[in-house]
């Protein structure tokens, strides 16, 4: 399978890398600086097992040739709309589109763009970041990725990208169900970054803080509300584990856009706040914790 990894960051990076080493034909499309810092340096991975380092395939968008039967979509959201403009000439009549990015408001943009037909559903759960030097630094053994049709029908198209996927040394789930898995993963990581980011602390700081706790099962809870309005069937032990673990303040945790936003970059504020609010008013919803949130999101990014 011919695999194009838009995006070598911390997901595409580690992913891709996986994906390489277990033998695919995985082809990673980056920006300027990153090609040629991948091409210095290889595409290094710092796990907790050790350091490993892939000589990757490269392109740009100026030398994508032919069309992939896969290509996996890595970037930040807010990235999304020259992402697709790059990748067009790589998609065929067979192409299957799978992005890996926050919130939900990707997927309705890529069908819109690319049809319904070519956007399966995914998702990853990993703990990893970029280093100084542009190595991908993976945090913790957590390493899992989601895929499967948007619609649960899982037919001869979505095998073929099972097969590929499956033997990439992490742990697969080929999911009948993957709109379920998305709205919970949007549940957790929207809960983490606002109350992360509107606290300015890791959960650990929050939890124990006075009204800590109270924030962040309001803001949980606010969101919940928001997501079962548009049509998140609740499962409620897999709601009660993300609150379990959100929960526990012998474990410190932070989101990926509050590590951005500590460190002066973009943020997806509108992709992971700003949609959920959009929804909420849709459905007359009141979530005065979120509009709090958004408020300081939209203050931070005017003063970068």
């Amino acid at each position: 399978m011919r695999i194009l990894m838009a995006g070598a960051g911390a997901t595409g990076g580690y992913f891709g890398t996986r994906l390489a080493q277990a033998g695919q034909d995985v082809t990673f499309l980056v920006r300027e600086r990153r090609y040629q810092q991948l091409q210095a340096r290889g595409l290094v991975l710092q796990t907790p097992h050790g350091t490993e380092t892939l000589q990757p395939q490269l392109a740009q968008a100026s030398s994508l040739t032919g069309h992939y039967d896969l290509i996996i979509v890595t970037v930040k959201s807010f990235a999304l709309d020259q992402v697709m403009e790059d990748i067009a000439p790589a998609v065929g009549p067979e192409t299957l589109i799978m992005p890996i990015l926050n919130g939900l408001r990707h997927i309705a943009t890529l069908q819109q763009r690319f049809g319904e037909d070519k956007v399966i559903g995914g998702l990853c759960k990993i703990n990893a970041t970029l280093g100084d030097n542009g190595e991908v630094i993976q945090m913790t053994p957590l390493h899992q990725l989601y895929y499967g049709a948007l619609d649960g029908n899982n037919d001869a198209r979505l095998q073929r990208v099972d097969a590929a996927l499956r033997d990439c040394q992490v742990d697969t789930r080929f999911s009948d169900n993957i709109m379920d898995e998305l709205w919970e993963k949007w549940l957790l990581l929207s809960t983490l970054g606002a109350v992360c980011c509107l606290a300015r602390g890791n959960t650990q700081q929050i939890l124990t803080s006075r009204g800590g706790e109270a924030l962040l099962q309001g803001v949980f809870s606010e969101i919940l509300s928001v997501i079962t309005a548009e049509g998140y069937q609740t499962r409620p032990a897999a709601t009660a584990r993300i609150l379990e673990l959100l929960s526990d303040p012998a474990t410190p945790m932070t989101s990926s856009m509050y590590r951005d936003l500590t460190q002066g970059f973009d943020i997806e504020a509108d992709q992971v706040i700003g949609d959920l609010l959009l929804r909420a008013k849709r459905h007359s919803l009141a979530t005065p914790l979120l509009n709090a949130v958004d408020v300081n999101l939209q203050v931070y990014l005017q003063q970068r």
